[in-house]
């Protein structure tokens, strides 16, 4: 089952903030990192991001557990691009019949993935330290965003560990049915097909009604809502700001400094 409560030590300095500060804190280290296509920016990035891990206070077993399908995803861009890059400039590294990758090649297919990861990573910290119902009070409070909206991420945050339940529920019903693929891996395709077709039937109903309910109880209304838990944006929220812009700064300057940044416009 999917989990999306936060799982860093509650004591830690970073992971006390205020949750709308990490997230601006990551949408602005993710923005400037985009600027650049080279390896070494990101890859710079990525090791400042593991190095304050510790003061969120998750441990890198669970954050490599999180990250699992992004590091997937990760490798299989890897090998794509690898194999089928247009671009096929530079020095040969390994040639196997139509299969051609040069030293350009890499360059390419590497700065793509880090840049991936070191972009993607941030949401994943602070996903992993902030608990959803205090996200969606800090939107409402400190962001100012509508109430229909913070509550309804809210709802969408608690309903995401249900969709891993309903897909196995439906996986045992067709098994009990006698819907069965095998070893054949066009049926297993069918198969996945249509059982994701359901889940995806299923959770629109859901939202549906859902948007329903919150309509009922007035979250489309323009009248101020009160609101039970304070979430106050300190000076420190200010600093984690300011220093994530200034780790992503670090970065591109020792990827100008190295001569190896590549602009991703000019």
């Amino acid at each position: 089952m999917i989990g999306l409560e936060p799982v860093a030590t509650p004591g830690a300095p970073l992971a006390r903030r205020n949750p709308v500060a990490k997230l601006a804190a990551g949408l602005v280290f993710s923005f400037l990192l985009v600027a650049s296509l080279d390896p070494v920016a990101p890859a710079v990035a990525i090791a400042m991001e593991l190095a304050l891990l510790p003061l969120f206070g998750i441990r890198y077993r669970v954050l490599a557990r999180r990250a699992l399908p992004l590091l997937a995803g990760a490798v299989g861009i890897l090998v794509t691009l690898m194999l089928f890059a247009a671009d096929r400039s530079g020095r040969v590294l390994w040639e196997a019949g139509p299969l051609l990758v040069t030293s350009e090649v890499l360059v390419t297919a590497l700065g793509l993935v880090l840049r991936m990861l070191a972009v993607a990573l941030p949401g994943v910290i602070v996903f992993a330290t902030t608990d959803p119902t205090d996200l969606a009070d800090a939107l409402v409070q400190n962001a100012k965003a509508p109430a229909r909206f913070a509550i309804g991420a809210l709802a969408a945050f608690r309903l995401v560990p249900l969709l891993g339940q309903e897909w196995q529920m439906l996986t045992m019903a067709r098994r009990a049915r006698g819907v069965d693929a095998g070893r054949n891996p066009l049926a297993r395709l069918r198969l996945f097909a249509a059982t994701a077709f359901a889940l995806l039937v299923g959770a629109i109903r859901r939202g549906t009604r859902l948007a329903v309910a919150m309509d009922a109880r007035g979250f489309d209304a323009g009248t101020p809502r009160t609101v039970a838990r304070r979430q106050v944006f300190r000076p420190a929220d200010w600093l984690l700001v300011a220093g994530a812009a200034a780790l992503a700064g670090s970065a591109l300057a020792v990827s100008v400094v190295l001569g190896t940044f590549r602009p991703l416009i000019g």
